[in-house]
């Protein structure tokens, strides 16, 4: 990475809030990126000014284009989505200058990725770029999402749902996948970028920025490789003081530190040294996609836990035995023993065949209030920090099978289809409810999340912002990661 200025707050904001865009290298051609990213900044619905770059000057998508930067309006236009080959990018950063453009987002490879020459274009590029005061993002990078201004400037798909997640990755495949995931599940993004080779702006910089910007909670980041170790973990304690980052790092092995090289040129520090590093941190590093999903999304939408005692709730037995499982594996989580005082309040509620410890087992026994009334009582108890509810959404699925057989709705199947359907959307708005009343993480796991995503349990919980997580291992990964994170706090602020 080419030594370069920090950006600045401003720059940032011109970045993420523009006032006005320019397609530099807008095409006609719908399969090329000056085509992509001017469609994807008009169809998602961008509020600013949309202006393009055509040496022909062609009308592209409704936007007439003028041949260069040059005859752009001056004052009006903040960040610069370059889609134009290396060798010319130095001349469109002086004409963005001259133009007062802060911002440019550059999509053109050939840069530090692509050997000894691409390295200088990249440090010529650069050094320029510090010159005429302007923030350079990428280069080699799909581009951003800034939810909060309606921008989609990527030359892929897809425009997440607006949500308090930010996104920095050093790879732009999985800055999309990211934000797949949000958009399968609905717990949104706030901003999200594609850093590219991070010659002048790194995962780093984007991440400071997302821990002063109103619109999001959590930082969740994709990186190859660091530069300086000493600066990065000072820099980041400075960032989770502020919100929580969650981090997958690839090149943790040989294999995968000689891939990363040849994709973004990074160079992948030491795996155990970046391990330590993160604790020292209080980074939630995490192993897969799936993983540092759950986790921010986590972190997006629940409220810390006060301490590590766990409560589950489930509606059969094999469920909770794998749960109280992962519970235990957990390096700090606790599997509650039931206080006696919360025993006999359960009684009240359940028939003596209940399990009568945690996990509480219903074992059949439910009626219509007993899961709200149950689930309320365990996050209300002192002792209790957090609660598992497994087993959403099972009466609808047969609810389901109902409607799709021959004997719908005759039977009296229509009535209670309906009331299985209503139970469900209940019990999932139940437990963002006492969520909100106590404090309390409420964690909700059910596989109909990918199943069924149209079951009213976990469409209930995907329509409210909030996770259903696929497993219940999931489930208890993310609020591992929750309360490491709220002890990480406690112990800095001591």
């Amino acid at each position: 990475m080419t030594t370069a200025p920090r950006p600045t707050l401003e720059q940032f904001r011109a970045l993420f809030d523009p006032r006005g865009v320019v397609v530099v290298g807008a095409s006609s051609h719908p399969g090329k990126f000056g085509f992509v990213s001017l469609h994807n900044i008009l169809a998602c619905g961008y509020r600013g000014a949309v202006h393009g770059t055509n040496l022909s000057g062609e009308t592209v998508l409704g936007v007439t284009t003028v041949p260069s930067v040059d005859d752009l309006p001056a004052g009006e236009i903040d960040l610069a989505v370059v889609c134009t080959p290396a060798a010319t990018n130095l001349e469109v950063l002086r004409a963005c200058a001259r133009k007062g453009i802060r911002a440019t987002f550059i999509t053109s490879a050939g840069y530090g990725e692509a050997g000894e020459e691409g390295r200088r274009a990249e440090t010529d590029l650069i050094a320029l770029a510090a010159e005429l005061g302007i923030l350079v993002a990428g280069p080699n990078g799909q581009g951003l999402v800034s939810t909060p201004s309606q921008l989609c400037a990527q030359i892929v798909a897809p425009y997440p749902p607006a949500g308090a997640i930010g996104i920095a990755s050093q790879s732009g495949n999985f800055a999309s996948s990211l934000q797949n995931l949000a958009t399968a599940t609905g717990v949104g993004v706030s901003r999200a970028i594609s850093a590219g080779n991070a010659a002048m702006a790194g995962v780093v910089d984007y991440l400071e920025f997302y821990a002063a910007d109103p619109a999001t909670r959590v930082g969740l980041a994709y990186v190859e490789g660091i530069g300086d170790g000493r600066s990065f973990l000072t820099r980041m304690r400075a960032v989770t003081e502020r919100m929580p980052v969650v981090m997958v790092k690839g090149g943790s092995t040989a294999g995968g530190a000689r891939a990363a090289a040849s994709h973004t040129g990074a160079l992948a520090a030491d795996d155990k040294v970046f391990d330590g590093a993160c604790r020292q941190a209080g980074i939630a590093r995490a192993a897969t996609m799936e993983e540092a999903f759950d986790a921010a999304a986590t972190f997006a939408t629940q409220p810390l836990p006060a301490g590590p005692n766990v409560a589950v709730l489930t509606t059969a037995g094999g469920w909770g035995v794998v749960t109280a499982d992962a519970i235990t594996n957990d390096r700090d989580l606790v599997l509650l023993p039931l206080p006696a005082d919360l025993r006999a309040q359960i009684d009240t509620k359940l028939p003596p065949r209940w399990s009568r410890a945690n996990p509480v087992d219903l074992a059949g026994a439910e009626t219509r209030d007993t899961i709200p009334d149950v689930l309320e009582l365990l996050a209300r108890h002192p002792d209790v920090h957090a609660v598992i509810h497994l087993g959403l959404g099972i009466q609808s699925n047969q609810a389901r099978l109902a409607k799709r057989g021959p004997y719908y709705p005759e039977h009296g199947l229509e009535r209670i289809v309906a009331f299985h359907e209503r139970q469900d959307a209940r019990y999932a708005q139940v437990g963002i409810e006492v969520s909100q009343a106590t404090g309390k993480p409420v964690l909700v796991a059910s596989e109909l999340a990918i199943a069924d995503p149209d079951n009213p349990g976990p469409a209930t919980i995907r329509a409210a912002g909030r996770l259903c997580y696929p497993s219940a291992n999931r489930a208890v990964d993310a609020l591992g990661h929750l309360y490491r994170y709220a002890r990480y706090l406690e112990r800095r602020r001591s």
